[in-house]
């Protein structure tokens, strides 16, 4: 019997998620399992999750349906996925859709891939749900204090979450620039087509944060490019390409019950985008 799987979301067109989850179904030898994309709004979210026949075992949730998709659990939901209240994956359990937030194991594992262990002091840039995932990732390794760089106010999730972690937080206006010396980690959750903050440079002296941007289209993001700019480079800027690898690992466990084939996928997504000159 087919299983089928896909990406939802709006816009989905630009998702390298088949190209992983098509590669994990290659190296495992899963012959009958399909991905696919389908550009859906997250008010229809439950109508189509409801409609889905038993063939199908598993959504890899994106912008602008992952808080929709936490309500739509009637299994397991993963404490990443209680805590951020949004829920990037659902998987068909015997009980139902289950609900996981891989986002939170993906920032993980990227910045630990990236040198990062222990630290303190962190800075977030975004207030949504992907910013709410990077704090609980942050939070996994350490962090107890975070700078949150915002166009408006706390939401009140997050107001929640910070208070079922412990962490104490500040805002700074995102009119008033990005301070990277504010944290040994920076995590920015804008899109990025839009244009980058005023980008401020740690302390000549001062310790350089690495720098994850999640977003990885078009790259180098605006970001990217203003951090290389203010601090003549010396500041790491991690592509979200890394994040997206690892959490789509975790889907793969979540939704075929094996082990990510980590390394397959990982050689899948290099080769993509050096087809596309995007590497």
């Amino acid at each position: 019997m087919l299983s089928r799987a896909a990406v939802v979301g709006s816009p989905v067109a630009h998702s390298l998620s088949p190209v992983l989850h098509r590669a994990a179904y290659a190296e495992l030898g899963l012959t009958d399992w399909s991905y696919d994309r389908i550009e859906i709004d997250a008010a229809d979210l439950p109508e189509v999750v409801a409609g889905l026949g038993p063939e199908w075992v598993g959504l890899s949730v994106t912008m602008p349906g992952k808080e929709v998709a936490l309500t739509l659990a009637q299994g397991e939901v993963s404490v990443e996925a209680t805590l951020s209240g949004a829920a990037n994956t659902l998987y068909r359990t015997p009980q139902g859709w289950a609900a996981d937030n891989t986002d939170v194991r993906g920032l993980v594992v990227a910045l630990e891939e990236a040198g990062v262990r222990a630290f303190e002091r962190g800075v977030v840039v975004g207030g949504g749900a992907t910013a709410r995932s990077a704090v609980v990732a942050l939070s996994a390794l350490g962090m107890r204090e975070v700078t949150f760089c915002l166009r408006g106010e706390l939401r009140g999730r997050t107001r929640e979450l910070l208070e079922a972690t412990g962490i104490e937080a500040d805002v700074v206006p995102l009119a008033h620039g990005i301070p990277l010396g504010a944290g040994e980690v920076v995590v920015s959750t804008l899109p990025g087509h839009v244009p980058s903050p005023v980008v401020r440079a740690p302390l000549d002296g001062g310790p350089s944060p690495v720098v994850m941007d999640v977003s990885y289209e078009p790259w180098p993001s605006a970001l990217a490019t203003a951090v290389a700019s203010a601090t003549g480079g010396r500041v790491q800027v991690v592509r979200g390409t890394r994040m997206l690898l690892h959490q789509a690992v975790r889907q793969v466990e979540v939704m075929t019950g094996r082990p990510g084939p980590t390394a397959a996928m990982d050689r899948a997504l290099t080769e993509h985008l050096a087809a596309r000159g995007a590497s």
